[in-house]
This record gives structure tokens, sequence and C-alpha cells, in this order.
């Protein structure tokens, strides 16, 4: 259902708000650069720290802005049932194409509790959602098995894996439907996801270059593996340097710097050391991505 190189994108703050029209602006270039999808209100959107009122507002502005170029898949996910009931709700309701789950956080719910909590969702909320697996964030991991029983739930018709564990990707390629999505959460493995079987990224590294990210995965559905191999060696560097500190803070100060938005996060995230901005600088000047 979905697919390609989709942009994990952040959310832009100027004085304690959200720059409306810097987030416009940057959705546009991304789509420009031939993404084939948005996830607004991710990980990479700063949702832990956003007011509900904001969560929702960015969403908004979201599926306004697109206007159906491309899916918008909101990330609805919360340590909380009843909250990410009442956030999937106002997605589908704001008209986003399906809402992006993370397991719930912090309370570390065993195997059948997170069947629990998805299976409540879904029967809640009738939007495609995607379950969001990222343990490092977490500190819950969600298991091979367990994706495989929530894929069975009709609205139910993906995951974001972002273990790292590509024996993991491999069994839950084997092991569901050929319409059920696998989707990489780790940029420096999105190639080796599409080896495994999967359908393309929700990615952090397209907010920067989405032209790139986006030629990848559309190598790879060419059968031009070659060029899509080419394409993941050359990007390692970058994919690996937005992550030299807690994401999003490195690809908001690279956006900065490419002059498309303030340096600006929500507390406790905070501006970069000297020692890793100088050494980001450099990387995007390799890029291309500033002069």
């Amino acid at each position: 259902m979905f697919s390609g190189a989709i942009v994990a994108i952040v959310t832009p703050f100027k004085d304690g708000m959200i720059d409306e029209k810097a987030f416009r602006d940057l959705i546009n270039f991304v789509i420009t650069g031939g993404v084939s999808g948005i996830v607004p209100c991710g990980t990479t959107g700063e949702s832990a720290t956003l007011s509900h009122k904001e969560h929702k507002h960015v969403i908004d502005i979201t599926v306004d802005e697109v206007g159906k170029r491309v899916p918008v898949i909101a990330g609805t996910g919360s340590n909380s049932t009843t909250e990410a009931i009442r956030l999937t709700r106002h997605a589908k309701d704001a008209g986003a194409d399906a809402a992006l789950l993370i397991t719930p956080y912090y309370n570390k719910p065993t195997q059948k509790g997170l069947v629990e909590h998805y299976k409540a969702v879904a029967s809640a909320c009738d939007i495609p959602q995607i379950l969001y697996n990222v343990p490092g964030r977490t500190g819950v991991n969600m298991s091979s098995a367990t994706v495989v029983e929530l894929s069975k739930i009709d609205n139910i018709v993906g995951i974001k894996e972002a273990s790292g564990d590509l024996v993991k990707c491999s069994q839950i390629v084997r092991d569901t439907q050929d319409d059920f999505c696998m989707l990489s959460g780790e940029d420096a493995l999105n190639y080796p996801i599409l080896c495994c079987g999967g359908a393309g990224a929700i990615s952090v590294t397209a907010n920067v270059l989405p032209d790139r990210v986006s030629a990848l995965c559309a190598a790879w559905y060419a059968l031009d593996i070659p060029t899509a191999k080419k394409i993941h060696l050359e990007l390692l560097e970058i994919n690996q340097t937005l992550f030299i500190e807690t994401n999003p803070i490195p690809v908001k100060t690279a956006l900065a710097m490419m002059g498309m938005m303030h340096e600006e996060f929500k507390l406790p995230l905070c501006p970069m050391g000297d020692a890793n901005k100088k050494m980001l600088a450099s990387v995007l000047k390799r890029y291309g991505c500033i002069s």
C-alpha cells in the first residue's frame, strides 16, 4: 500500500511556535524532490514534546499543503492507548491517508499488551495503520511473531522497522501477506531492507536530500540494482552523520544551515555541540547541500 521514499518530516519552530511558512516550504521541497509520502508528527517531528494542539495543527497543515499529491501518514502513537485512539481519530478526520503508531514507550508493555494496544486502536479507528518498532527509543521490542499476528487485522497494513535487525525484517516479510509493507526506519539500512523484501523507507535523510533517497528507491523498483547500491553507498556518510546526536537535532541543524528554517528545538532537545556542528557542515558541503 505504501512504498518508496517517505519522509519523516521535521517540525520547524520560530520563537517557540510552529513556523508554518517554513513547514509549508519544506513540504513542497521534499515533494519536488520526489518523495512518495510524508510523515508528520513522528520522532523526527518532535512529537514527544508537541502539545496536543500543536500535534493536531501540524497534521492539519500537512494535509492542507500536500493537497493529495502524496499520501500523508500521520504519527499518532502514544504510551497511552486512549491517547493514541484520540490522535488517530483526529488524523482520519483531518484527511490523513494513514497513521503511524509507535510502540507504547516507557511503560514497556508485554507482547500481549502490544497486541491488545494495537487491536484497540485498529478497532476504534477506521484508517490504515502502520506499526512502528524502534526499541532504542521506546524500551520495548516488538517481536516478529507479534507483527505477524497484528498483520492479520485488516487496517494494520505495514510496519516501520527500526530495530536494525535484518533477520527480523526477513522473518516479517516471509510470514506476512504480500500486501503488508515493510518500511525501513533507519536510513543506513534502507537498501539492505529493500533487499530483504522491504517496500521502502520512512527516511530522515529525505528532509535534506529527498531527490537522492527517492532515486535509490526508484532505481530498486526499476530493477537497476547497481544504481540502487551505488546511491546507498554514496549516502552512507550523510546517513550516519545525521545521527551523530539525537535525531532530529542534526537534521534540523542541517536544514537551518541550508537556510530553510531556524535552528530551534523543543527542550529537552538542544543545539548541537560545536565539534559535531562543524563535522555536519563539512559533510553537507561534500554533498552539495551548502556552499
